[in-house]
């Protein structure tokens, strides 16, 4: 079993930046991506920003997507030793308001290394206000 602990949302005035954070713990043979997901009141959820696990060395990189809406606003980091995967937000906007949610793409067992699965935060509410 995988877990994913979320932190870092809260309330900031417009223009203002917050960083969120999600570790994930548990069984875990490998991370093929991590990933943050949003959801507005009344709008689908959409993916934010996501970063794959690159090679196999620990200091390779991954490639990283980012919403049209957030480029060059947000930026995707992970930290491969902690299993962790941060979105720094800046110059936020109210439509940057919704429930972030984080998403790993893991492979929780070696002996069956085929097998992978997607895992979900609780989410973490990120409100955008003056």
């Amino acid at each position: 079993q995988v877990q994913l602990v979320e932190s870092g949302g809260g309330l900031v005035q417009p223009g203002g930046s917050l960083r969120l954070s999600c570790a994930a713990s548990g069984s875990i043979f490998s991370i093929n991506s991590m990933g943050w997901y949003r959801q507005a009141p009344g709008k689908q959820r959409e993916l934010v920003a996501s970063i794959t696990s690159g090679g196999i060395t620990d200091t390779s990189e991954g490639s990283t997507y980012y919403a049209d809406s957030v480029k060059g606003r947000f930026a995707i980091s992970r930290d491969k030793e902690k299993n962790t995967v941060y979105l720094q937000m800046n110059s936020l906007k109210p439509e940057d308001t919704a429930v972030y949610v984080c998403n790993v793409n893991a492979v929780p067992n070696k002996s069956t290394w085929w097998q992978e699965f997607d895992y979900w935060g609780q989410g973490t509410q990120v409100t955008v206000s003056s």
